[in-house]
């Protein structure tokens, strides 16, 4: 077995980027229905066949890389399944519509977005977890901001930048743990260093989510009134449902696990959903009319509560865009996005296995010099990352295991090294369509990723924040 050079790596790599151009704009937004996902397989085949014939690897190296790879995200399958159930039964139950409603009277259309941004912040930094957050509050958010005229694309960048900003900063989130902790750095200290290039890049994105409220908000009143209406001539609207999410508020508090979590709060929608919306479970179970509800037995009640769980629901409300607004897809509807976190995981895998990944690291590292070159390369690597593996939790783990030896050589505190990689590995995987982040939150609010990519203003900004501080050496202590 030879060891790889360096530049093998950017074979493959040059190969993924064109296919996945030319898929893009051959398929559009059902790149990711499979196309992308075979894709990543036909590149992960051609790093295998580079790495037997050239450098002669075992493929017992690659399969045990590939195996230990999707088995370190496993969870992440369940998570999806769980969240698909969850946003299939909060709609069908009237959890989501309920929230649209009171939204609509509540936020003003002149600040919506920073509103909106603002929001998904808090609910995330109390949460710890971003998913969480748009699975819930995002979706209802994409609902009020199309009511209120906005594009979807704007809406979902607002509120994918509120959500992962406050997923970044809590001390209940895996990202935030898994970063301070795999680069050896005390969790609160970590969260703290954070606040000087996470303040100015939130600030700077609030201020532009302010000032395109101002140009989008000229909110047309006949178009909210129309979806309210239709909102609750179609479900039945009341705050009592809100005991659905205050209750899922409560287990996260408790500090709950996640898959539990989204399970019990999916089940809670369940429960609720033929009390509070019978109608709704009956059209679904029979394909009737809505007009023509008079009763529906249990039967018809369980049918529906059960396809709400895996299936795709389409409720009528006599409004096409009502329509699409208040269909669900359940678990079902995760399945390409398992396909894809399998297709990425498995491509990220065959780098690892074939030594390539790290032979480019190593000829990486022996170009660093200053501060800023190294955190530079830090960040970038962790966008690499992201790009190559399709799993932000890989990509943290591999940067931070990459440039530790680097940063206690240099003699710069670890976390530097915790920050530069949450400023990039974390936030900038929900901008990469075949990344797990990325194809779920498309999936959650409906929204292709390179939709929304141009809008995520704070994902953008931390990265380069994060380089801009490091040339300027802020707060950098070097102690050799």
């Amino acid at each position: 077995m030879r060891k790889p050079h360096w530049w093998a790596i950017l074979i493959p790599l040059s190969i993924l980027i064109i296919i996945q151009t030319w898929l893009v704009f051959t398929f559009g937004n059902d790149a990711l229905s499979g196309a992308s996902q075979v894709g990543l397989l036909l590149v992960s085949a051609v790093v295998c066949t580079i790495a037997r014939l050239f450098y002669h690897t075992p493929w017992e190296n690659i399969w045990n890389s590939i195996n230990k790879g999707i088995g370190e995200i496993g969870t992440v399958f369940l998570l999806l399944l769980m969240i698909g159930m969850l946003s299939g039964t909060w709609m069908v139950s009237g959890v989501v519509p309920t929230m649209i409603c009171y939204g609509l009277k509540i936020m003003s259309p002149k600040i919506f977005l920073a509103t909106a941004c603002i929001v998904s912040a808090l609910v995330a930094l109390m949460t710890g977890s971003s998913w969480t957050t748009i699975a819930t509050i995002g979706v209802a958010m994409i609902g009020i901001g199309t009511a209120m005229g906005y594009p979807v694309g704007l809406t979902a960048g607002a509120i994918i930048s509120g959500a992962y900003f406050g997923d970044k900063m809590s001390p209940l989130s895996d990202t935030t743990v898994l970063a301070s902790s795999s680069a050896g750095t005390d969790l609160f200290t970590h969260i703290r260093y954070m606040l000087i290039t996470t303040i100015p890049s939130i600030t700077i994105a609030l201020v532009l989510y302010l000032v395109l409220s101002l140009y989008y908000g000229s909110s047309d009143s006949i178009n909210v009134e129309l979806y309210d209406t239709t909102l609750r001539n179609t479900f039945t609207i009341s705050p009592w449902l809100l005991l659905v999410p205050l209750f899922a508020g409560i287990l996260i508090a408790l500090r709950l696990p996640a898959i539990p979590t989204l399970m019990i709060s999916a089940l809670m929608g369940a429960v609720v959903a033929p009390v509070a919306q019978p109608q709704i479970l009956w059209h679904i179970a029979t394909g009737n009319p809505l007009s023509e509800f008079v009763s529906a037995t249990p039967q018809k009640l369980m049918t529906g509560t059960w396809t709400t769980f895996f299936g795709t629901t389409h409720i009528d409300t006599g409004i096409e865009a009502v329509n699409s607004l208040v269909q669900t897809r359940g678990m079902n509807g995760m399945l390409m996005t398992v396909f894809l976190v399998l297709a990425a995981a498995s491509f990220g895998a065959t780098l690892v296995g074939t030594g390539m990944l790290q032979a480019f690291t190593d000829h990486l590292m022996t170009r660093l010099r200053r501060r800023a070159s190294i955190v530079g390369s830090t960040v970038g690597v962790g966008i690499l990352c992201d790009l190559l593996t399709g799993d932000q939790f890989l990509s943290i783990l591999m940067t931070c295991n990459m440039f530790r030896g680097v940063y206690q050589k240099k003699g710069y505190e670890s976390r530097l090294l915790s920050r530069s990689v949450e400023d990039s590995a974390t936030v900038t995987s929900v901008l990469i369509p075949w990344n797990s982040c990325g194809m779920t939150q498309s999936m959650v609010l409906g929204v292709a990723t390179l939709a929304y990519l141009p809008w995520c203003f704070f994902n953008i900004l931390s990265p380069v924040s994060s380089i801009i501080v490091a040339l300027t050496g802020y707060k950098i202590r070097h102690e050799k």
